[in-house]
């Protein structure tokens, strides 16, 4: 398989005073762990450095317990869990700081099929009260999506399909990250990546969790 992570960027260079950079990651939808009955995501930095990880095991979770997954960044430690919403129409998912029995929530999404204009938003958003309010725009399912304010409609950061050179693209379990810096924070981006694969990508609700 070719390089999955980014390359080191050099742009700012001699550039004099340093400006904030967006922070660009590589997503491989592949666990981490090798052993058979999990899956997950795995992401690098710009560096190649391991910046985050989710590890799946559900499927050996026992029938009717509550199910849910949990992001830990580059050194195992958990920042984001997320949980199904039980019976849930919409399959609405919600995530909270931490893991075990101290957690604050954070945000809710469901799946969507609303169209504004001719931007389609797969999914809805309700974040906790003093965040930031965001939508998610286009298709995550066609790895071209946008997160933006949704008071302003600024770019916060974005998913698109990855490329292992100008002309090739790499496979939709591959693609690209980018988190623009003084917005949303990249582990909660991230955890909207993991619950859009769950509630965009996904035929039937049993498989979610």
């Amino acid at each position: 398989m070719s390089r999955i992570h980014p390359e080191k960027d050099g742009s700012n260079k001699g550039s004099g005073a340093l400006r904030p950079r967006p922070s660009k990651f590589t997503v491989w939808k592949r666990s981490s762990m090798t052993f058979q009955g999990t899956d997950g995501f795995t992401v690098f930095d710009e560096h190649g450095k391991l910046a985050f990880r989710v590890e799946n095991y559900s499927r050996r979770r026992p029938r009717g317990s509550q199910g849910g997954l949990v992001l830990m960044d580059g050194s195992g430690r958990a920042i984001v869990t997320m949980r199904p919403q039980i019976l849930s129409m919409h399959r609405q998912w919600n995530a909270y700081v931490g893991e075990g029995d101290q957690l604050t929530w954070i945000f809710s999404m469901k799946r969507s099929s609303r169209v504004r204009g001719n931007i389609t938003e797969e999914v809805e958003l309700s974040m906790a009260g003093g965040s930031k309010g965001v939508r998610v725009e286009g298709s995550f399912r066609g790895r071209n999506c946008i997160v933006r304010d949704s008071t302003t409609g600024e770019e916060l950061a974005s998913i698109t399909r990855k490329r292992a050179t100008a002309t090739v693209l790499l496979d939709n379990d591959v693609f690209s990250m980018v988190v623009q810096p003084g917005g949303i924070r990249s582990e909660i981006v991230m955890a909207f990546v993991v619950i859009m694969d769950r509630i965009c990508c996904r035929a039937l609700p049993a498989l979610c969790y």
